[in-house]
């Protein structure tokens, strides 16, 4: 299963309750088998789902551990840590990494802290906002803000490893409120980047040029808000963008490149996060910054960009 706070939990691929018997348990599990199998409608995926499912929970010991948290310790772990940009670009001195600027991340960890403070109840002593049962047990769009700065987190990580000829901004300013942000702007000699990190835990598609899935929510369109941000940014710094990327986990995707619409001439791309680095290192024919001078262009950004 996914370590990702948005993955299914065992009890909702089995179709059941986290409070119910261990008989009941039992019964769902079978039941959930045979309708996942390929051989009654179900598919593969399904079906090794159901299994690392019961795998979680299928004893009393197992689903003792699952539900108070002990078998997600690299997890928790994992969710509470930040700052994935500066530890990438630490590992990669050797490397040159990309200049960096900004806190990946960030304002959605900042929110996420907000709410589930809140949602727990003010004044109650929360010793540890990541912990993995309470992640677990918190509301969808909690969690999805958690998610997101994980998204961003792992994707500021790689952009460190594109070398010394890229400059990268994270959490820009592109709009009047915090929440109308760019993730990451990232300029180098292949164009400037206006990228999108999301995890919507679950797959997505694309249909009109548009990313779809039933993750996201009713009437959501990415590529859409990420073409309207980057105008904002654009017109403030005079500058054009390239591209505009929108980055999932690899088992989101079903390829790990999609070209989208393009939105006033940047092609839009549905990318997996493990080939974002190539993509941007690599570039696409016949695009790059259009003419002007990359350190104009630089400095350019560098007057404009604000951070939230």
């Amino acid at each position: 299963m996914s370590d990702s706070p948005l993955a299914a939990n065992p009890y909702e691929v089995l179709g059941v309750s986290p409070t119910v018997s261990d008989e009941e348990l039992r019964k769902a599990y079978r039941v959930a088998l045979r309708k996942a199998h390929p051989d009654t409608g179900g598919s593969a995926s399904q079906f090794d789902a159901v299994q690392r499912a019961w795998q979680r929970v299928g004893t009393p010991a197992a689903r003792y551990a699952y539900d108070s948290g002990a078998d997600a310790g690299s997890s928790s772990l994992a969710w509470s840590q930040s700052g994935g940009a500066r530890g990438g670009a630490q590992r990669s001195q050797a490397r040159q990494p990309a200049r960096s600027h900004g806190h990946p991340g960030g304002w959605f960890r900042e929110q996420y802290l907000d709410h589930v403070r809140e949602w727990v109840g003010r004044g109650v002593d929360l010793p540890d906002p990541f912990d993995a049962a309470l992640v677990r047990s918190a509301p969808r769009q909690i969690r999805h803000l958690l998610a997101a700065a994980i998204a961003e987190e792992r994707s500021a990580a790689a952009l460190a490893t594109l070398g010394m000829g890229f400059t990268v901004w994270h959490d820009v300013l592109a709009g009047p409120t915090r929440d109308d942000k760019l993730d990451h702007v990232v300029l180098g000699p292949t164009g400037l980047w206006a990228v999108l990190s999301e995890d919507w835990g679950a797959p997505v598609s694309v249909k009109r040029g548009e990313v779809i899935g039933e993750g996201l929510a009713p009437g959501e369109k990415p590529l859409a808000l990420l073409g309207s941000r980057a105008r904002v940014l654009a017109r403030q710094a005079r500058v054009k963008f390239s591209a505009l990327v929108i980055v999932v986990e690899d088992d989101q995707s079903p390829q790990s490149l999609i070209e989208l619409s393009s939105v006033r001439g940047a092609q839009g791309l549905l990318v997996q996060r493990s080939r974002l680095v190539n993509v941007i290192r690599t570039g696409l024919p016949g695009v790059g910054v259009g003419g002007t001078d990359l350190f104009e262009v630089r400095t350019r950004l560098q007057s404009a960009v604000r951070f939230v």
